[in-house]
Formats: C-alpha cells, structure tokens, sequence
C-alpha cells in the first residue's frame, strides 16, 4: 500500500494538532479505565465507598479484603478521571451522590459498569472483525464473549426498568389492554429483564420472549423464576422472522431491531402476528436523521458498538441489510413500512432512545 509522505510541519495547525492529541489521550486513558470500573465493580469497591466512605486505601483494602497497595494505584486512578472524590485533608476517598448513582446503584437508569463490562468483552472480538473489514462476512451475536450478554442485561436493564411503563402509557390503547389481560411478545428478549418488568407491571398478562441466542434464553427463564413470574411468562428460542403466536396486543424489540438481517422481513412478519389492534414498539438507539447531528460522545459509542457488533450481526444472516445503530427515525419509518404498517410514530425519547409505535 502506498504512503503518503510526512506532512510538512509547516502545514500544521498547531492547535488543531494539540486537540487531536488531547483526544487521543482521553480515549486511552478511557480504554484502561474500563478494566478499572469492572474491577471495581466486581471487588465491591464502588459499592463499599459508597456504604462507608470517606475511606482511605488502607481502610478500603481491610473492607474489601483486597491488596491495599493495588487498591491505593486503584483509588488514584479512579480520582484523576473523576469518578472517586479525593479529599486532600485527611487522604480518604468516597464518592459523592452523584458518583454513587452512576457507579454502585445497580438499579439506576444510568447505572455504567454493566456498560464497561460490555465494551470490554465486545472489543475481544478485533482480530474476527479485522477479518470481516477484508472479506465483507458478518459475525453473529451468538460470537462473542459471554459477558457481551450480562453487561447488554446491566446496562440496559435498569433503563428499561425507569422508563418501560411510561413508553407503554404513550402506545394506542395498550395499557388498557396490558390491564384486561393482552398477550405480549418481546423478541430479541436477550436475558428477558423487560419480559419480566412488562409481566410484574401487568400481572393479568402473559409474555413470551424470543431470541436465537439459546443460552440467553436458559438465561431469561432463571430470571423469571427468580422474580416469581414464571406462571405467566414463557421463553422460547426463535429468530424475529419465524417466532411462533398471533393476535398479540404488544410486540417489542428493544435495541435490536437494527441488529437483524431482513428488518423488512422482520416487519412484515411483526405485522402478521398482531392482533388488529395491537401496537409494536421498537425500542432504537436515540439518533438523528443528519449524521453530523451524531457526531456526539453518545453518538461516536453507539457508532463503534455498531461496527463491533450490531453491523457484523447483521451481515451474518439473510439480507445482510445492516442498517445500523444510528439509522435514526426517517430510515427506521422506511423499513417499517415496507414492510406492512401504515402507522409509525415516535411516542417517547430519553437522552440515549428512541421509541417508536408501528400500528397494522
């Protein structure tokens, strides 16, 4: 392959070049930290600082019974990039409440270890997608590291769990139906945490979740069992184009839609399964229809997630359509309503979704 010759220093915007440099930092130090966050996680040491700081590293270490000397580089480290607060007085660190709610609050909509715990195990699938950039195959989700599952279930659990209700609220008439006892379908279910909130929050309906992924299944079946709603909820290994049933009142798919090789046959197959006056809800990565618009922290995340995994998955099965994690609602509506539905409308948005309602 041919180089380009070194650019004439003179041409360089100093300043420009001291920002690229500045990011480039960033982004290391960001990279090595995720090791750090789960270790943290892991080892109970958010959630120590959390219950007893201020503490200093000796106290931590005894708390947690871990090496004082690692837990000291550890402690530095975590306040440098700003996730420990360090008081320069007395030498202890503890985590303020808003640390404590992004670091060691599991049930918090912005909860982020489980978030670190998946791009780490997402990224060990490079030398495959090396592969991939060369030869143009897919790499199937079923690929990956086994914690890719459990931080997608941490990290988007708790999300699901604050905002789930009101999305449904927002949704044509099915609320009332959830209420009178409607059938739900939740495809792409994952390890289920949504299966399982949408049958605790409408315990006169009954749910069944999808996904190809069959240990994932295994998965959201113990998960069921342990919220104590195994007699209305069911799990089943099937693919979005094939899952079994009819006259549902709800179908959903959160953050997965993307991820599928035929999302037209996928539709269309949404579409045979409803009930007349059943609603889809499809649950996307926030995204603008602009792509400079998604030149964002949030943006350049969902961006990489989907070259790692959601745009090999795709291109692993039928179609290969691959239309990607920030496709955003235009290119969403497109899909959608080639294949069958008449109605598509956004209902509900946080910082980092977007929800849409299709209707037959």
């Amino acid at each position: 392959m041919p180089t380009k010759p070194v650019p004439n220093t003179d041409d360089i915007d100093e300043q420009q070049l001291a920002e690229v440099v500045e990011t480039s930092l960033v982004d290391l130090g960001a990279t090595v930290h995720a090791a750090l966050a789960i270790i943290g996680d892991e080892l109970g040491l958010y959630a120590t600082l959390d219950e007893k700081g201020p503490l200093s590293a000796e106290e931590l270490a005894a708390e947690t019974e871990t090496a004082e000397r690692y837990v000291r580089e550890w402690l530095r480290a975590e306040a440098a990039g700003g996730y420990v607060t360090h008081d320069a007085a007395s030498g202890r660190y503890e985590l303020s409440p808003e640390q404590a709610y992004v670091l060691a609050n599991e049930d918090s909509p912005v909860f982020m270890p489980g978030a670190f715990q998946l791009v780490s195990a997402v990224a060990k699938i490079e030398p495959e997608l090396r592969e991939a950039f060369r030869t143009g195959d897919g790499i199937g989700w079923h690929e990956h590291d086994e914690d890719v599952f459990h931080g997608t279930e941490r990290f988007f659990g708790p999300s699901y769990g604050a905002n789930l209700l009101s999305w449904i609220e927002a949704l044509d008439g099915v609320d009332s139906a959830l209420d009178a006892g409607g059938r739900i379908a939740d495809v792409g279910c994952g390890h289920g945490a949504p299966t399982v909130r949408m049958a605790e929050a409408y315990p006169d309906s009954t749910a069944i979740g999808f996904d190809y992924h069959e240990s994932s299944i295994e998965v959201a079946r113990d998960r069921a069992k342990t919220a104590g709603v195994a007699d209305r909820v069911d799990f089943a290994v099937a693919t979005a184009r094939e899952y079994e049933g009819t006259d549902y009142d709800l179908v959903t798919m959160f953050n997965c839609f993307h991820d599928m090789g035929d999302p037209v046959g996928v539709a269309a197959h949404v579409r045979e399964t409803l009930a007349d006056d059943g609603s889809w809800m499809i649950v996307e990565p926030y995204a603008s229809d602009h792509l400079e618009e998604n030149f964002t922290p949030y943006g350049r995340l969902a961006y990489s997630i989907s070259t790692l995994a959601c745009t090999p998955n795709s291109l692993s099965q039928d179609v290969g359509y691959a239309l990607g994690a920030q496709a955003g609602e235009a290119e969403t509506r497109s899909v959608v309503t080639e294949g069958g539905f008449s109605t598509f409308r956004r209902v509900a948005e946080t910082p980092t979704s977007l929800v849409y309602e299709a209707i037959p």
